[in-house]
């Protein structure tokens, strides 16, 4: 199984990006899928997750800027982010939760950073 993140870049405050990422491989289910973010040398946090039954959970800062959906078909996730701020500056992880065809439990699985980078 392998997360394939696109999107990030450079942006001007208050402008908007779009971040997509695919799963593909031997899936059996998806769980749910969603966007972390980590500055160097912090923990990584929770943007955005969506689950399977549609529940989605956003962090406070994304709150009312941030868009996360699914395209279950496509194993795909996008996070669309509106009024962008410098501080959102960050490396971007593309998250999901995965049932790997053939196995019982479901694997935590990363996809590659991609980063963004909100500035004039």
């Amino acid at each position: 199984v392998q997360l394939q993140a696109s999107g990030g870049g450079l942006v001007q405050p208050g402008r908007s990006l779009t971040l997509s990422c695919t799963a593909s491989g031997s899936i059996h289910t998806i769980n749910g899928m969603g966007w972390y973010r980590q500055d160097p040398g912090k923990r990584r946090e929770l943007v955005a997750f969506a689950t399977a039954d549609g529940r989605i959970n956003y962090a406070e800062f994304a709150e009312g800027r941030f868009t996360i959906s699914r395209d279950k078909e496509k194993n795909m996730v996008t996070l669309q982010m509106d009024s962008l701020k410098p501080e959102d500056t960050n490396v971007y992880f593309c998250n999901a939760v995965i049932v790997p065809t053939g196995r019982f439990f479901a694997t935590e699985y990363w996809g590659q950073g991609t980063l963004v980078t909100v500035s004039s």
